[in-house]
């Protein structure tokens, strides 16, 4: 018999600076009462999904601290877990985490009775430390949070899920270490500027490399590959869009069509992995990482030592 989650990605549109958190959180609910509504197992909401993308901002003190949660679920939160937990649904939330004088880029995941499954750490964190004025927005991650400790599965809806956030999802590491411990479904939120300072020219391309590296995450893994953005125009910057579901084979299975609030929703087999880890993608069989002969270093990919 199949094993299939119903998976909800529920792309949120602008939560602009002075928006108030109840307010956020009565849009997170609302998405989330939809995905229940359509059979979700679980809804994956995206990065930083309380709060505007405040790395755009050079902010030092309170105004910064603000955007930070001591505890997720916790008090502020509380209403989204409760209702959650009365419709009998999962949640993976994005949001800033503080633990005491740590600060951190996280996503939880929490399963349908209410507990705490998992929770990880933002590792490849983009943008950079210092006030940039040259840019028309910053991209201060760097200077905001520090990195996590690694990429972790957990035993969740039946199958076997990962987490990552953003950036991570450009790196071919994350689904390949995810995978290597099993991981059948990954779920990834994320806020993705269409504009990239460093080089403009990559700016039209923010779509097409959206969707590349996840689909080839997912199919050359043999996994499903879940990621969920923060859209539309969001303190006057143009967030990318199109949150996405991508089955084993690398294909779309759902897709927003809006820059706003938007609840797609798909039936994950997670048995068609094994289409995959199974044949093409069979590790044990075929993957020779003693035969690589590559070390890498920060500068870039070194010969091995000469055996003494």
């Amino acid at each position: 018999m199949s094993r299939i989650v119903h998976v909800a990605a529920a792309q949120v549109g602008p939560v602009e600076r002075e928006s108030p958190r109840a307010e956020v959180l009565d849009r997170l609910i609302a998405l989330l009462t939809e995905g229940a509504a359509r059979g979700a197992d679980v809804v994956v909401f995206p990065e930083l999904a309380l709060t505007p993308f405040f790395p755009r901002w050079f902010l030092e003190g309170d105004e910064l601290e603000s955007f930070y949660e001591d505890e997720v679920p916790g008090p502020s939160t509380k209403p989204l877990f409760e209702e959650a937990r009365r419709l009998g649904v999962g949640v993976s939330l994005g949001y800033a985490e503080r633990d005491g004088a740590h600060h951190y880029n996280t996503q939880v995941l929490v399963g349908k009775d209410g507990q705490v499954v998992a929770k990880y750490r933002k590792v490849h964190l983009p943008g950079h430390e210092e006030h940039e004025p040259w840019r028309p927005f910053q991209h201060l991650e760097r200077r905001y949070f520090e990195r996590g400790d690694g990429f972790h599965v957990s035993r969740a809806f039946g199958g076997v899920v990962g987490m990552a956030i953003c950036n991570d999802r450009r790196w071919p590491e994350t689904y390949r270490v995810l995978s290597l411990q099993g991981a059948e479904l990954i779920l990834i939120g994320y806020n993705t500027p269409i504009h990239y300072a460093p080089d403009p020219g990559q700016d039209r391309l923010a779509g097409f490399h959206n969707n590349l590296v996840m689909a080839a995450g997912a199919y050359q893994n043999g996994c499903w590959v879940v990621g969920v953005a923060k859209a539309g125009i969001e303190g006057g910057v143009p967030g990318l869009a199109e949150s996405q579901i991508i089955a084993p084979s690398g294909e779309v299975v759902a897709k927003t069509v809006t820059e706003g609030d938007e609840v797609i929703v798909a039936a994950c087999d997670l048995d068609l992995c094994d289409n995959y880890r199974k044949t093409l993608f069979d590790f044990d069989r075929y993957r020779l990482p003693e035969h690589y002969g590559l070390i890498t270093s920060q500068r870039g990919v070194v010969p091995p030592p000469e055996a003494s």
